[in-house]
């Protein structure tokens, strides 16, 4: 509840922000959600996580190599992009998609990040984790840490290559929590939108080129990501991202045996009912506030920045401006006195400061607070 020297400008619904706080309005308009393949999907706007189109979104399924997502974002956040790595014994040998890498060899954490994320490389994802944690079940109890911070209440690791392991899972919700959180990284961003990576050279002298997986870097418009992954027990699976005009969508197919075809219709249905809506241009809104015993009467509040959110395209926008009731000098231009806050459907969406658009000094003879309530009053 607001103090009594508050005053509320066009009521609307609160909402305590909370991580990953997923917005409840409805994005579909009057256009159908397309169909998908998949046992679980999810589409999401990747900078609010607002769910745009979803089936079975929190049933419990492997998830393959989508789990390097996770592992690199633990990587980075846990020793970052530099240095080199001695690939450990452990990381020689490991099934499935591979580096090639030999027990001993030296090789730049960068170039085992590249091909984690774009050949999909397990030896690299063994290496990697062993390097970061001292072993791999020390590593997929950080991801276990990430993913509790996270608040992925669905998800659970034991590797970090996503070979079949029993308690190895996770949701398309989850998933695609995980990746707009990872899409934040500037340094995931730039390797995942890669479509072809030159490693440094090796002993040998020769480099390892490594051309990634997701074909949607080249057949999608705005796509910037992000992993694919199979198993014989998961199926397919795939995460994608796509940015257009402001707009981040966020898809996740598990188990999908038309995973590239779903991802497509996905995104193009994002697009089509979400946009980055502007909510205010900079000095847009204003309020005058009374100045209690100062040399104005009233001093102006306003924005000065420029507040745009990617939004469905038929949310109901309204906002709400919380500042003090009455104002004293002395004040300065520029001073932060308040806030305008933006809901969509009632869910608070984003919020701007508001500053003095000019000062006031205490006028001469200055009275007593409460007489200068009482003089306001009129009593």
């Amino acid at each position: 509840m607001s103090s009594p020297k508050k005053r509320i400008i066009c009521f609307a619904a609160s909402l305590t922000a909370v991580l990953f706080a997923v917005p409840s309005f409805s994005s579909a308009g009057k256009k159908s959600e397309p169909g998908v393949s998949a046992k679980s999907a999810i589409l999401i706007e990747g900078d609010t996580c607002g769910v745009i189109a979803s089936k079975d979104p929190d049933i419990r399924l492997p998830m393959a190599s989508t789990t390097k997502i996770m592992t690199a974002l633990v990587v980075l956040e846990n020793g970052g992009i530099d240095g080199e790595v001695t690939v450990p014994p452990e990381a020689e040998g490991v099934e499935g998609s591979s580096a090639y890498l030999k027990k001993g060899e030296r090789v730049p954490r960068k170039d085992l990040l590249y091909a984690l994320m774009l050949q999909s490389a397990n030896d690299a994802a063994v290496a990697l984790a062993v390097d970061t944690a001292g072993s791999v079940d020390a590593f997929a109890g950080m991801m276990n840490e990430t993913a509790e911070k996270l608040g992925l209440n669905n998800t659970h690791f034991t590797n970090p290559h996503g070979l079949s392991e029993e308690g190895h899972y996770t949701t398309s919700r989850d998933l695609a929590r995980l990746t707009a959180y990872a899409l934040k990284n500037p340094v995931f961003g730039e390797i995942v939108s890669t479509e072809e990576y030159t490693a440094s050279p090796g002993e040998n002298g020769v480099s390892r080129v490594y051309v990634n997986h997701n074909r949607l870097l080249r057949e999608l418009d705005g796509a910037v990501g992000v992993k694919t992954g199979f198993t014989r027990d998961s199926g397919r699976c795939l995460v994608s991202a796509v940015r257009r005009d402001g707009v981040l969508t966020v898809a996740v197919t598990l188990s999908d045996p038309d995973d590239w075809r779903d991802h497509k219709a996905l995104h193009e249905y994002g697009h089509s009912v979400w946009s980055a809506r502007v909510l205010a241009e900079p000095r847009e809104i204003t309020v005058d506030i009374p100045c209690v015993g100062g040399d104005v009467p009233t001093v102006r509040l306003s924005n000065y920045d420029f507040v745009r959110c990617p939004l469905p395209d038929d949310a109901k926008i309204t906002k709400r401006i919380e500042c003090d009731r009455f104002l004293s000098p002395p004040l300065r231009r520029g001073d932060a006195l308040g806030t305008a806050v933006f809901y969509a459907d009632g869910e608070e969406v984003a919020s701007v400061p508001l500053f003095a658009e000019h000062g006031a000094a205490e006028a001469p003879g200055k009275l007593s607070f409460t007489e200068q309530i009482l003089n306001f009053l009129g009593r």
